[in-house]
């Protein structure tokens, strides 16, 4: 059973390492990889990957991937070659790690061209890695609340795998319970890796779930209470029937924010 005190301290630690700086404009560089790489990426997203954000995906660097808790962090991201790219940009979901310290991000081909003028999407590609700045936004899945899916590597009654999709606002999740409906007997989960929890102490029955989410120096419990049926089945993806919309309270200094 997850005691309270102990949640509220892991609360408190996160809060207070916590960067609550995203609104500010960063300098980097960018790459890019095949599209269909996007399916294997640290997150844990597989084939779902390419359904989000149209396709347009990146990798960040350990300060983005946050050990998994940046999976599904979204960016706007522009180059900074006037004559070839737009002062718009596009905007990414984080969906791997990235490993190659010469680039904050290494974007699918689709995002790389979408930072271009209209036409230069090939002759921004060409280029192979151009200069960027970034910084982090909300993300946004109107009529879409937080789902679960359960991973395959599930084993009713003894495991439970579950990946995190549609996970809305400036937010990272970081901790999450799970406990039989109308149970107040909660069990903790652990971060497997990416956006995938699991727990080999698994209720019977139907089973709710309360994350620890946070953004910028705040954060919150937030309560699913009735999200998988007690016949639950591996591959399915649930409905929390929560929407997470929170946006990063800021603690940091004044700074550019790029005029976006």
């Amino acid at each position: 059973m997850a005691q309270p005190h102990f949640l509220c301290m892991l609360l408190f630690l996160v809060l207070s390492s916590a960067n609550a700086c995203d609104r500010c404009v960063h300098q980097s560089k960018a790459s890019y990889f095949s599209d269909a790489a996007a399916s294997s990426g640290a997150c844990g997203y597989g084939s779902l990957a390419l359904t989000i954000s149209g396709g347009h995906l990146a990798a960040g660097v350990s300060s983005l991937y946050k050990q998994g808790a940046g999976c599904g962090a979204c960016f706007q991201i522009r180059c900074k070659d006037s004559k070839l790219c737009s002062s718009k940009g596009t905007k990414v979901t984080l969906i791997d790690l990235n490993h190659n310290n010469q680039s904050d991000f290494v974007l699918t081909s689709r995002a790389f061209m979408a930072m271009a003028n209209k036409g230069k999407g090939q002759d921004v590609l060409k280029l192979g890695i151009v200069d960027v700045e970034y910084k982090r936004i909300p993300c946004e899945y109107k009529n879409q609340n937080l789902a679960i899916r359960v991973e395959e590597s599930s084993h009713k009654p003894y495991y439970l795998a579950i990946k995190l999709l549609y996970q809305g606002g400036q937010t990272e999740i970081v901790a999450i319970d799970v406990a039989q409906v109308g149970s107040s007997n909660w069990s903790f989960m652990t971060r497997n890796y990416g956006a995938v929890w699991d727990s080999s102490r698994v209720p019977n029955g139907a089973l709710q779930f309360r994350f620890v989410v946070t953004f910028g120096y705040d954060g919150k419990w937030v309560w699913a209470k009735n999200v998988l049926p007690a016949d639950w089945k591996i591959g399915v993806i649930y409905d929390s029937g929560v929407q997470i919309t929170d946006i990063a309270q800021e603690g940091c200094s004044p700074c550019d924010d790029g005029n976006w």
